[in-house]
């Protein structure tokens, strides 16, 4: 195994140093596609060089290089975006130098530039990114609303992805569990992004410029997750003028302020709740829910001060509280506080370098008042130095090199039933690095071969090396076959009861040092066709080998007892999708066929998100007018659980001297069949939403209506024990948001 890493980092060092030595007398093409009306860059656009057919996309900053580009010529650059009229370009490249470009594009009209945004767009060809999907902010406006937009929630439409329920935007990824998910909020660890005990996520969909979702076999400059990696990338601000945005919905209000600064620019953004009626509606029952975000962002890139760096500092705040009025039932708070800095630089040779200071901190508390749950506390201390570098070589090909520093602070308080308190926690020091080369020179083959180095742990043990493969081979013209394999691990883990249907505390700790990193094995092959310019399928196979991971001890007795547990697992499937789109319409299917295993102490179950069959279909419409019409219609088979089939009277002595009733202190305990044997109804369900707007000069208007569960399907959520009453998810409801913009 040695031997063969080793062999394959010599094969990564020739090619990049031959590619060096190679260069020949061409120039370098390198600009940044930008919104005209406020200078947000464009990411994942498309770039073409007519009269030499090279192409490219902008990534994820709006950037684009075109290497090895014959000099002294005048080429016609074609520049376009989705929902932004295509631009057109007279351009000339010097020899052996970089001929820097910012491009302006103009958004199209309100119609079309609502329609075309609703798409997944993808880079060139030969670029493997099996599993990646790349959502844009009108991706997540165009899905209906279960009370307002939403990016997490936005992710179930996706093949592959399953949602926990109407009440949570937690998910689950190709049968990974939801603890196995990584979130980065401009490269800043988001431990536990969810408001409203789940309901939707800390991250107000007016800040998204775009997100990349990795559904697996995501390459080496992602890590520390074993199932999927979201990173959302915000928006700069306005650098053309100062503006605002009021908007309100039956949960929040809020309210954005942005515009320039000297030499950049700035938001900030504050969300709150007002009301917990719509709220009721989705957990059937009266839950005193209170929360906020708030968020910031500076940009300085002037030239006077650093020629081609970026300098961004910027925070995300959010806190929840859930406070009852009863005595005797407790409160419950999590805060999330993120702040970071970063510097992005841009060399005098094709080259792009990003350096990133984070700290992450997540406090989760149950305050205990008069009744018997005793209070806890746990507490997370994420502090992050990270680099990335990035070279683009004459023949297209990238290499990539980044190494990271974190440190981790966990702590977990606790009070036992005779009330002494118990401090839980650990700390340590951790650091990947990892190098990876993808060869994009073959314009029917591309390759992203790379490893992830871990050069110190944390607490707990894991592998040193995490080698991944991407490759992708363009068959035809129309038809593309792809294939990923890797190893992928992870330090820490979100600790919840499996039998929980809605968890209240969901402590974040470090793997303890008597088990393993959580580690897995993603092996993927798909098929991509183009059958039209408006017609696409992709059609992929997968199989997860979870080798450990952490679970919580269900038997646990006594104090000596591990709280935490060795598991393993396993998951297969298929998932096919199609799209179809034009000027005025656009249609998505996704279809998943799949099972999922999971085994603790011997015993192999189905866990509680193992669903057969899922299936997703949406769809858009521009009608006259400027009104946008859309529908999601999702159905899955229904989801485990573990039936009951008797209980038996026991007799309780620990009330017996504050209760002198002696029938007072008998309770139920049940019987179970085996673990998770049994099936719930399937789920499926019919969202609409009309949209409209106004642009009336000086003001923008946008009113959003959306019809939830539109023929009130009685889609359960879960029986209760005791009583054996059933409990259904969101019935039919009508929602709407309005929005103003200056």
């Amino acid at each position: 195994m040695i031997l063969k890493n080793k062999f394959i980092g010599l094969i990564l060092i020739f090619f990049f140093f031959s590619s060096l030595i190679s260069a020949q007398e061409k120039g370098i093409l390198r600009g940044v596609v930008k919104d005209s009306t406020n200078l947000e860059s464009l990411p994942f656009g498309n770039v073409l060089l007519k009269e030499i057919n090279a192409g490219t996309s902008t990534n994820n900053r709006g950037y684009f290089v075109i290497p090895s580009v014959p000099a002294d010529v005048r080429y016609t650059l074609v520049v376009s975006y989705i929902g932004y009229k295509s631009k057109i370009l007279n351009v000339a490249v010097s020899p052996g130098k970089i001929t820097e470009l910012e491009i302006l594009l103009a958004p199209s009209s309100v119609e079309l530039q609502t329609v075309e945004k609703i798409e997944y767009l993808k880079p060139e060809e030969n670029v493997p990114d099996l599993g990646k999907i790349v959502i844009t902010s009108g991706r997540i406006e165009s899905v209906p609303k279960g009370v307002e937009s939403d990016l997490l929630r936005s992710l179930v439409s996706m093949p592959g992805v399953q949602s926990t329920g109407d009440v949570s935007a937690k998910f689950n990824v190709m049968g990974g569990e939801s603890n196995q998910n990584q979130v980065l909020f401009d490269g800043i660890p988001l431990y536990y992004p969810y408001h409203a005990i789940g309901l939707f996520s800390v991250v107000d969909p007016d800040l998204v410029n775009n997100a990349e979702f990795f559904r697996g076999g995501f390459p080496s400059p992602n890590g520390r997750a074993i199932s999927s990696v979201l990173k959302i990338g915000t928006r700069d601000g306005n650098k053309n003028h100062f503006g605002g945005k009021v908007s309100a919905s039956l949960l929040s209000l809020k309210g954005m302020i942005e515009g320039p600064i000297p030499g950049g620019s700035f938001y900030l953004t504050v969300r709150r709740s007002t009301s917990n009626k719509i709220l009721n509606k989705f957990l059937n029952s009266d839950v005193p829910v209170d929360f906020y975000d708030a968020a910031f962002k500076l940009n300085i890139s002037d030239p006077g001060f650093f020629s081609g760096a970026k300098f961004t500092l910027q925070g995300l705040f959010s806190q929840d509280n859930l406070k009852y009025d009863e005595p005797d039932r407790p409160d419950y708070r999590w805060t999330n506080s993120l702040i970071g800095l970063k510097v992005f630089t841009v060399g005098s040779v094709p080259f792009f370098l990003d350096l990133n200071i984070s700290f992450s901190a997540f406090k989760n508390e149950i305050i205990s008042k008069e009744g018997e749950i005793k209070p806890k506390l746990n507490e997370l201390y994420d502090f992050t130095i990270s680099t990335d570098f990035l070279y683009v070589l004459d023949n297209k090909d990238e290499f990539g090199i980044g190494a990271d520093i974190k440190s981790i602070s966990s702590k977990m308080f606790l009070l036992n039933r005779f009330d002494f308190r118990a401090d839980v926690g650990s700390e340590g020091l951790s650091s990947n690095a990892y190098i990876n080369y993808k060869f994009l020179r073959f314009p029917d083959f591309g390759a992203d071969i790379g490893i992830r180095a871990n050069l110190k742990n944390l607490a707990a043990k894991g592998d040193f090396l995490e080698p991944r493969v991407n490759l992708s081979y363009k068959v035809t013209n129309a038809v593309t076959l792809k294939g990923s394999y890797g190893i992928f691990q992870q330090e820490l883990i979100t600790i919840y009861d499996e039998r929980e249907v809605i968890s209240l505390f969901d402590p974040v700790v470090i793997i303890p040092d008597y088990l393993e990193k959580s580690r897995a094995a993603h092996y993927i092959l798909g098929i991509s066709a183009a059958l039209s310019d408006n017609i696409n399928f992709d059609l992929e196979g997968y199989y997860r080998k979870i080798y450990t991971s952490s679970s919580l001890n269900e038997n646990r007795t006594i104090a000596s007892d591990p709280e935490l547990i060795p598991s393993h697992g396993e998951s297969y499937g298929s998932q096919l999708s199609f799209n179809f789109k034009n000027s005025r319409f656009e249609f998505n299917s996704g279809y998943t066929l799949s099972w999922a295993f999971k085994e603790v102490n011997g015993i192999k179950y189905r866990p509680r998100f193992d669903s057969r069959h899922n299936f997703n279909l949406s769809l858009s419409y521009t009608l006259p007018a400027e009104i946008i019409f859309s529908c999601v219609f999702s159905y899955h088979s229904g989801n485990p659980f573990t039936l009951q089939y008797g209980y038996y009277d026991q007799f309780s002595m620990n009330d017996f001297l504050r209760n002198g009733n002696l029938f007072d202190n008998v309770t139920h305990v049940q019987y179970y069949k085996e673990k998770n044997g049994g099936r719930l109804p399937d789920y499926h369900r019919l969202d609409l939403m009309l949209s409209k707007k106004f642009n009336l000069g000086f003001m923008k208007l946008s009113f959003d209506l959306s019809a939830v569960n539109l023929y009130n399907r009685k889609n359960i959520y879960y029986f209760e024990q005791n009583t054996g009453k059933r409990i259904n998810m969101l019935p039919f409801m009508l929602t709407g948001t309005i929005k103003a913009e200056i």
